[in-house]
């Protein structure tokens, strides 16, 4: 597939198709990483940005706590095939 380098205000960018968008599961303000392999420039999708930082403040409010109890409490492992 090839596309052009465009103007977007003081930058230059490309236009990514949306069967690739779609694909990658991407949208409008997706994170993606963009780098440079020899004479190749990569993007690459960056999902679940904030993730960690999220968990940790959910923690941190102990919004992580189990909703139910813990289903195998009172299992018996000794019964199970491996």
């Amino acid at each position: 597939m090839v596309t052009n380098i465009i103007q977007i205000g003081n930058s230059k960018g490309i236009i990514l198709p949306s069967e690739i968008l779609k694909q990658l599961r991407l949208s409008l303000k997706s994170a993606v990483s963009v780098s440079l392999d020899g004479n190749n420039i990569v993007i690459k999708a960056q999902p679940r940005q904030g993730w960690a930082e999220a968990a940790k403040r959910a923690h941190e409010n102990r919004d992580d706590e189990l909703l139910i109890p813990d289903v195998f409490e009172d299992e018996k492992f000794e019964d199970w095939t491996w």
